[in-house]
């Protein structure tokens, strides 16, 4: 048996600390952990990652990998080691600015009659809408950009069963401090 693990927000853990799963006790060959400077570094769509392993299964991605891409971000490979390459320093800083950031979002939200689901690490807030009265996430994300000039994702598209996450929506915090100060504004006009 072995696990391929996501590790894309190790660095972003606000509660508490990351603990890997290659980390726990006979878990360390057995698994695949991947990554990316997509959210560490702020360049989400850059598309460039790295796969740390026993040899064994980095040698099999690798063979899948040749097949699956022909090319993948060859010149933006460069600032990614450059970035990789920064010191301590950057995570903690980077880390202190998304907390702030997601604490003023999850203040605004709960202040505009939402549940909000505070997470632990990650850039999104998850909420449950049945509070403001809302009961598909779809029908009121659809609605929320003419209600209040805000957008958000309703979770239920990332599951197959549809009415799975049906009640929740998430929003991102990873913005500028006035956008997000300004979104908060916005939602307020929900609970009036």
């Amino acid at each position: 048996m072995f696990a391929v693990t996501d590790e894309v927000y190790e660095h972003l853990v606000y509660d508490g600390e990351h603990r890997p799963l290659a980390g726990y006790p006979g878990m360390a060959e057995r698994t695949l952990q991947i990554s990316s400077a997509g959210k560490t570094f702020s360049c989400t769509g850059w598309k460039v990652g790295w796969a740390c392993g026993p040899a064994p299964l980095v040698s099999a991605l690798l063979r899948v990998k040749q097949f699956l891409t022909f090319v993948n971000a060859g010149p933006l490979q460069p600032a990614v080691a450059h970035a990789l390459a920064l010191p301590r320093g950057y995570y903690t800083e980077f880390r202190a600015d998304l907390q702030a950031k997601r604490d003023l979002l999850a203040a605004g939200l709960a202040e505009a009659g939402f549940r909000v689901l505070s997470p632990e690490g990650t850039y999104f807030i998850t909420v449950d809408i049945t509070p403001l009265g809302g009961t598909d996430g779809v029908e009121f994300c659809r609605s929320l950009p003419e209600r209040c000039g805000v957008v958000a994702v309703p979770t239920q598209v990332f599951y197959d069963d549809v009415e799975a996450g049906r009640q929740l929506v998430r929003f991102a915090f990873c913005k500028r401090p006035e956008v997000l100060a300004e979104a908060v504004a916005r939602l307020g006009k929900l609970a009036g």
